[in-house]
């Protein structure tokens, strides 16, 4: 008698390097985003490659060279592979008459959901606007009008999918960014971009630097600038890879030459996590501050401080949205704190997620 064990499928992690081709995407003094991005992609892969075993990650690319793939054709390349984790990598820029064209620097990884903060919403339209490139693009993209506030709404309904795992991805690569590439810190932001709309996984869109200024053009286009970029968005896939395993119960893979890194970031991520256990109750934010909050529970009216339904916790507030009272807890101005209650608070509440919130309204 023959037994069949089945083999569990590797992890697919789709690699998205922006624009291509015609799509030239930013413009810097000697280069462009396209190619940047191209090479930072390309780098990122082999790193995964040799450090993982072909059966356990797959790697995947939307595009391995210089040509055009439409937003929706990104998403379909990954949707069919069915992907585990979509990285889209992008370089930003503003506008030319911005008098801080020139000077404006940073990194920012984006997850989906819409932000009516003016910069994130320019930086979607920019991204997304690669779709009037294409003839049929209103009838492909059901209406949708990438330069057009209002047509963003769609995003909103999307927010919450996979939102746990994409953010959990985007604090991990903005962290590496930030200490690995070196690049000034931007944040964690949401928008709403079409790729990360279309692609049914957890995604993320990096934004690398920023091309317009000159200084930052010369390391995303040296290669040590890539080098350090792909090191970071690598170091970043083998902390997230290692805890995808850890969840679902299987032996993570870690390269060798990782494990001292990986030591240290437990050390720091149990530190964290043992702090936000402990903080029941968080003093408020300064005025005005922008910060994130763990959203848990949704009332049709007003809870007492000692009701059941919000299960304990003591520093429960609420925002009132279309006759509904929105119960949030745990304001602070750091994501990773964020995050790790949120793994605590989902445990009473399976739904919760992060929100943003400034002066008492939540920030969308």
């Amino acid at each position: 008698m023959t037994t069949t064990v089945a083999m569990a499928r590797p992890f697919v992690v789709v690699i998205d390097p922006g624009h291509g081709g015609k799509d030239f995407g930013a413009i810097g003094g000697k280069t462009n985003e396209k190619s940047i991005v191209l090479s930072v992609g390309k780098l990122l892969g082999q790193k995964i490659g040799k450090a993982f075993g072909k059966d356990d990650v797959e790697v995947i690319f939307t595009r391995d060279g210089d040509y055009f793939v439409t937003l929706q054709g990104r998403a379909d390349i990954a949707n069919k592979a069915k992907g585990d984790l979509f990285i889209s990598i992008h370089a930003n820029s503003v506008d030319k008459r911005n008098k801080n064209r020139k000077t404006v620097n940073g990194t920012s990884v984006y997850t989906l959901g819409v932000d009516r903060a003016e910069r994130n919403l320019a930086v979607a339209q920019r991204e997304n606007s690669v779709i009037e490139l294409e003839n049929d693009y209103q009838e492909r993209y059901l209406g949708f009008d990438p330069s057009s506030a209002e047509s963003y709404i769609i995003f909103e309904l999307e927010q919450n999918r996979h939102m746990e795992q994409s953010l959990d991805f985007a604090a991990k690569a903005q962290r590496e960014l930030v200490t690995t590439a070196k690049r000034a810190d931007k944040k964690v932001r949401q928008a709403g971009f079409w790729v990360l709309h279309a692609t049914a996984m957890p995604a993320v869109l990096v934004e690398l630097d920023f091309i317009c200024n000159p200084t930052e053009e010369a390391f995303m286009s040296s290669k040590k600038g890539q080098e350090q970029l792909s090191d970071a968005l690598f170091n970043a896939f083998r902390l997230y890879k290692r805890d995808y395993d850890a969840k679902s119960g299987q032996n993570a893979t870690v390269p060798e030459t990782a494990a001292k890194n990986d030591k240290k970031q437990a050390s720091t991520e149990a530190s964290t996590e043992q702090h936000t256990v402990a903080a029941t109750t968080i003093n408020p934010p300064a005025s005005g501050q922008t910060v994130y909050c763990i959203q848990f529970l949704t009332a049709k009216k007003s809870l007492p401080d000692n009701s059941d339904e919000l299960k304990g916790i003591t520093d429960a507030l609420y925002y009132k949205e279309k006759g509904l009272f929105k119960y949030y807890c745990s304001p602070t101005d750091n994501f990773d704190t964020a995050r790790n209650r949120l793994d605590q608070i989902k445990k009473l509440f399976p739904d919760a997620f992060i929100i943003r919130m400034k002066g008492g309204k939540r920030v969308r």
